[in-house]
C-alpha cells in the first residue's frame, strides 16, 4: 500500500533491467537492493512485486526465504513465455543445482551458538567437504547470468551479452551466520547481471544496521541502493481500512486513529480492522471508541510478548515501565520510573532498542514500535507491580512543566490515589475545554463520572464541566445518560442543578434532537437558575431560538424579549453577547429586516474565546437563517466567518453544524461537483447527532430526486420512517413536503400530495414563521388545485402572502409569484400566469438558485392515464461531470 516504496522498487528495477549489454560504457554490473522495514511493513509484498516485474520482463529469477526453522527456494522462474511460477518451495539442498546463493548446506543447525536465533538456508549438520568450498554461488549463478546472444544493435545481428537474474532474499535478519556468509560471498564477487535483493526487519539484526554482518564487503562495482519502507499516512490507512470494512465504514477521526495506533505499518493496520469487524456484528459504521475497545490484534501482541520474553532481566524494568507510561518520553523519566539510573539505566534502554520493543522518537523520547504493543506487555503485567508502577509515574509526571494533567490523572487512577486523581482530572477537563478540545474533555469526565466512586461534593464540580464541554463539543451517547443520573441526586445545590440543567436542555435541543425535551430542562433551568441572572438569560436566549414546529414564534419571541432584559439588567457582557447572539440568529430565521443590524451590532472583533464561541455560533446560525431566506450571497459570507471564529474558539459543535449548512448552501447554488459524496460523508461522521445530518439527507433526498430515483429520495427526505414533528427543524420539514407533493403529483397519486400538502401547511400555520415555505408553496398550491380544491388554494396564497408582509426573503417573494402564476393558469388566465412565472424566475435569478429557477409545475391535463410515470423536471445543468 506504499505507493511511495512500490515506484521506488519499480524504479530500481527498470533501472537495473535496462542496461545495455552490448555497451561497454553501460555493461550490466551487479546491483543490491536492501529493503528493510518492521514487522507488518510490506517487505514480503514488494519482494513478491519485484519478482513478478522480473519474470513479466522474462527475466531469470531465485527467490529463498529465511525463517526460524531454516530455508528454502521459495521459487525459481525462468526466461521464456511460461516462466515458472512463484511460490513452490524447494528443499535447501535442490538450491545447490538451482543455484542460489547459499545453496551449501550449513555446518550445523546451532551454527549461531545463540539460542532462538534463525537456522541456515539448509538443515544439514555435516559440514561441506574442501573441494565445495571455492564459490560454488558463483558457477551456479554463472550459468544463470552467463553469456548469451543479444541483439548487437538496431540493423540486427547478434552479439555476446549478460543475461540478468533477479535474486530476492526475504527476512535476512532470519538467516544464521553460515547463510549470510554464503550471502557474503555472493554479493563480494557478484557475476555480471544479478540483481540482489534482501529484505529484513532493522531492528532484528544481529548487528543494527548491518544486515549481512561486519565482514560484509561490497565492491565497487556493485551498485548498492537502500529502501526502508516508510509507514503508511492516514489516506492510505483509509484505503487499507475500507478494505476490510467497506467503504464509508467510519468517520475521518477512525482513520486517524488507526493511523496513530499501528504507527502506519501495513499489517497492524489490517489487524485492527479484522478485529473492529470480528467484534462489531457486522456492523456499517465503526467509531474511534470503538477501536480503543478492541484491544491489541493477536498477531502484534505475540511479536511484542516474544521479544519482551528474549530480552535479558536487567532490559525489562524500562519495557514494563514504557508500556505502564503509555507514550513517549524522555530517557530520564522513563528511567525513572522503571527505577534504573545512571549507566544501568542506559543499559537497559539500549536493550529495550536492540530487542525491538522501544523505538526513539524524532523528538528523542521513547516509546513502544506500535502503541497497541504497549497494551499487550502492559496486560501481563502483575497487578501489585503495575499500581507501583503507575504510583512512581504519577510522581515523575508531577514534576514535569507543564504538568500533564490527562497522564497524570490515569496514573493517580490505577495507583488507588482517589483525590489526587479527581484534582488531576478537573485540571485536565479544564486544560482541555481552554484549548478548545471539549470531546477530550468530554471523554474523560464522561469516564470519571459514570462510576460510583465520585464523591457528591467532587460530582458538584465536574459536571458543570461536562455539560458545558459536551454543549460544545460533539455529542457522547453517555453524556445525557450521566448528566441526567446527576441531576436525579436531590442533594445537589439548586444553581449547581440549574447549571448542569442548563447545558442538559441545550445538548437536547442541539445534538440529541429531542427538542421538547430540552425546552421542557430549559424552562425548569430558568427557575432553578433565579440567583444567577447570567445563566438564566442564556436559557431564555435559547428558548427563544424558533426552529421547532411544536412551539408558536410568539412563544419564542417572548422568552427572546426575557432573555434581553435578564441579560441588560445583568451587568454581565458574556450574558449580553450570547443573549445578543441568539437575538441575531432568531431575527434571520424569522425573516424579519432588522436581523442584519443585530448582526453588525455583535461584537467580531472580541479576543475572548468565549465570547467567540456565542458569536460563531449567532453568524452560523444567521448564515443558515439566510439559506432559507434565499439570501444566499450574504449567507456564504457570514458562514466563512462563523466557521473561521469558531475554529479560532474551539467550537466544534458549531464548526461542524455549519458544514451542514454549506451543503446547502452548495445545492442551492448549483455548486454539485462531488456534492453527492460530500454529502453522504457528512451524514455517516455525524450520524449520532440527527438534528445535524438533517442537512445532508435534505441535499441526499434532492439529488435522489433530480436523478429520478425517487425511493430512495423519500428514504433520504423521511429518514426511513415516519418524521418526527419534535426532531426536525421547521424549513427542513417544510422543504421534504415540497419534494415529496412533487413526486406524488408526477405519479398523478393527487390524493397523496393533497395530504402531504395539508398537513406540512398546518405545520407551518402553527409555527407562524411564513418565511420557511419557499420550498413548499408552489407545490402545496398546486396539489390543492390539482385536488379541486380552489377556495383552500386561495386560501393558501392569501395566508402566505399576508405572513410575508414586511419579511425580507427573496426566496419566499419569488415563491410567492410561483403560486399567483400557478393560480392564474387554473383561472384560465395563460398571459398573466405567464408574466407571473417570468417574473419568478428573474427573481431566482437574481438569488442566484438555478436548482429553482426553471421549476414550474407541469400543465395540469384534463385526463390522464394513472399509469403515466414522467418523472420531475431536472435542475439545469444537472448531472454534473463529477458528481462523487
Amino acid at each position: 500500500m506504499d505507493t511511495v516504496s512500490d515506484e521506488a522498487g519499480d524504479r530500481w528495477l527498470a533501472r537495473v533491467l535496462a542496461r545495455d549489454p552490448t555497451d561497454a560504457e553501460r555493461a550490466p554490473g551487479a546491483a543490491l537492493l536492501l529493503v528493510e522495514g518492521p514487522a507488518g511493513a510490506g517487505r514480503s509484498r514488494l519482494a513478491r512485486r519485484l519478482l513478478a516485474g522480473a519474470e513479466a520482463a522474462g527475466v531469470r529469477t531465485v527467490a529463498v526465504a529465511f525463517s526460524p526453522f531454516g530455508a528454502a527456494l521459495a521459487g525459481s522462474g525462468g526466461t521464456g513465455a511460461s516462466p515458472r511460477r512463484q511460490g513452490a518451495p524447494r528443499a535447501p539442498e535442490r538450491a545447490l543445482a538451482e543455484g542460489a546463493p547459499g545453496a551449501r548446506p550449513a555446518s550445523t543447525p546451532h551454527d549461531d551458538g545463540a539460542p532462538g536465533t534463525a537456522r541456515g538456508m539448509a538443515a544439514h549438520p555435516a559440514p561441506p567437504s574442501p573441494d565445495r568450498r571455492r564459490a560454488p554461488h558463483r558457477q551456479g549463478l554463472r550459468r544463470r547470468a552467463g553469456p548469451s546472444p543479444r541483439p548487437a544493435g538496431p540493423r540486427g545481428g547478434e552479439g555476446p551479452g549478460v543475461r540478468p537474474v533477479l535474486l530476492v532474499a526475504e527476512d535476512v535478519h532470519l538467516a544464521d551466520r553460515a547463510a549470510l556468509r554464503q550471502l557474503r560471498r555472493v554479493l563480494g564477487e557478484p557475476p555480471d547481471g544479478l540483481a540482489t535483493v534482501l529484505t529484513y526487519r532493522p531492528e532484528e539484526l544481529r548487528e543494527p544496521g548491518l544486515p549481512l554482518g561486519p565482514a560484509a564487503r561490497l565492491p565497487a562495482g556493485l551498485a548498492v541502493q537502500r529502501l526502508p519502507l516508510a509507514p503508511l499516512d492516514t489516506a492510505q490507512v483509509r484505503a487499507v481500512v475500507e478494505e476490510v470494512l467497506g467503504p464509508d465504514c467510519g468517520p475521518s477521526e477512525l482513520f486517524a486513529r488507526i493511523a496513530q495506533r499501528s504507527a502506519g505499518i501495513p499489517q497492524v493496520a489490517v489487524d485492527l480492522a479484522r478485529l473492529l469487524r470480528d467484534t462489531g456484528e457486522h456492523r456499517e459504521r465503526y467509531t474511534a471508541r470503538d477501536l480503543e475497545a478492541v484491544g491489541a490484534p493477536p498477531r502484534l501482541a505475540h511479536l511484542a510478548l516474544a521479544r519482551a520474553a528474549a530480552l535479558p532481566e536487567a532490559a525489562r524494568p524500562v519495557v514494563r515501565a514504557a508500556a505502564v507510561l503509555g507514550e513517549p518520553v524522555e530517557a530520564e523519566e522513563l528511567c525513572a520510573v522503571a527505577g534504573v539510573a545512571g549507566e544501568a539505566g542506559t543499559r537497559a534502554l539500549v536493550g529495550a532498542l536492540r530487542g525491538g520493543l522501544l523505538t526513539e522518537d524524532t523528538a528523542g523520547r521513547y516509546g513502544f514500535f506500535a502503541p497497541p504493543a504497549a497494551s499487550a506487555v502492559y496486560a501481563e503485567i502483575p497487578g501489585p507491580v503495575r499500581r507501583e508502577l503507575h504510583r512512581t509515574a504519577a510522581h515523575v509526571l508531577g514534576h514535569r512543566r507543564p504538568v500533564p494533567w490527562m497522564a497524570l490523572a490515569r496514573h493517580r487512577r490505577h495507583a488507588g490515589e482517589v483525590r489526587g486523581w479527581l484534582y488531576a482530572v478537573e485540571q485536565a477537563a479544564r486544560e482541555r475545554a481552554a484549548a478548545g478540545d471539549h470531546q477530550a474533555a468530554v471523554d474523560l469526565l464522561e469516564q470519571t463520572l459514570s462510576g460510583p466512586a465520585v464523591p457528591l461534593g467532587a460530582r458538584a464540580r465536574l459536571a458543570p464541566l461536562l455539560a458545558h464541554s459536551a454543549v460544545l463539543g460533539l455529542r457522547s451517547e453517555q453524556t445525557v445518560t450521566v448528566l441526567r443520573q446527576i441531576l436525579s441526586e436531590q442533594s445537589l445545590p439548586v444553581a449547581v442543578r440549574g447549571e448542569i440543567r442548563l447545558d442538559l436542555g441545550l445538548l437536547l435541543c442541539n445534538q440529541a434532537v429531542s427538542g421538547m425535551q430540552g425546552r421542557l430542562e430549559l424552562q425548569q433551568a430558568v427557575e432553578e437558575l433565579a440567583e444567577r441572572p447570567v445563566m438564566a438569560a442564556r436559557a431564555m436566549s435559547a428558548l427563544a431560538m424558533p426552529l421547532l414546529s411544536t412551539v408558536p414564534l410568539e412563544r419564542n419571541l417572548y422568552w427572546l424579549e426575557r432573555a434581553e432584559k435578564t441579560g441588560a439588567a445583568s451587568g454581565d457582557e458574556e450574558a449580553r453577547t450570547s443573549v445578543a447572539a441568539n437575538r441575531a440568529g432568531t431575527l434571520m430565521y424569522t425573516g424579519d429586516p432588522a436581523a442584519w443590524a443585530a448582526l453588525e451590532a455583535l461584537p467580531r472583533d472580541t479576543d475572548s474565546p468565549v465570547y467567540q464561541q456565542h458569536v460563531a455560533r449567532g453568524l452560523c446560525n444567521a448564515a443558515d437563517g439566510a439559506l432559507w431566506l434565499g439570501e444566499l450571497g450574504p449567507a456564504r459570507e457570514l458562514l466563512a466567518e462563523g466557521v473561521a471564529m469558531a475554529t479560532r474558539s474551539g467550537a466544534a459543535y458549531v464548526e461542524e453544524g455549519a458544514r451542514g449548512t454549506g451543503l446547502l448552501l452548495d445545492w442551492a447554488e448549483g455548486r454539485w461537483d462531488g456534492l453527492p459524496a460530500r454529502a453522504r460523508a457528512f451524514v455517516a461522521e455525524v450520524e449520532a447527532m440527527p438534528g445535524m445530518a438533517v442537512d445532508g439527507r435534505m441535499v441526499l433526498g434532492m439529488l435522489s430526486l433530480c436523478r429520478g430515483e425517487w425511493q430512495q429520495a423519500t428514504a433520504w427526505l423521511t429518514g426511513d420512517g415516519p418524521r418526527d414533528r419534535d426532531a426536525v427543524a421547521v424549513p427542513h420539514l417544510a422543504a421534504a413536503s415540497g419534494a415529496l407533493i412533487r413526486m406524488a403529483l408526477v405519479r398523478e397519486d393527487v390524493a397523496a400530495a393533497a395530504e402531504e400538502a395539508s398537513d406540512a401547511w398546518d405545520r407551518v400555520r402553527d409555527k407562524g414563521v411564513w418565511v420557511w415555505a419557499a420550498e413548499l408553496a408552489p407545490w402545496a398550491v398546486e396539489a390543492a388545485l390539482r385536488a379541486g380544491r380552489r377556495e383552500a388554494a386561495r386560501d393558501m396564497v392569501e395566508e402566505y402572502a399576508a405572513g410575508l408582509a414586511g419579511r425580507r426573503a427573496p426566496a419566499s417573494d419569488a415563491a410567492l409569484l410561483w403560486c399567483r402564476a400557478v393560480e392564474a393558469e387554473a383561472d384560465g388566465e395563460p398571459s398573466a400566469a405567464a408574466a407571473l412565472f417570468r417574473e419568478a424566475a428573474a427573481v431566482y435569478t437574481g438569488l442566484p438558485a438555478p436548482t429553482r429557477r426553471c421549476w414550474r409545475p407541469s400543465p395540469r391535463p384534463a385526463a390522464r392515464s394513472p399509469r403515466t410515470r414522467t418523472p420531475p423536471p431536472p435542475s439545469p445543468n444537472w448531472p454534473p461531470a463529477s458528481s462523487g
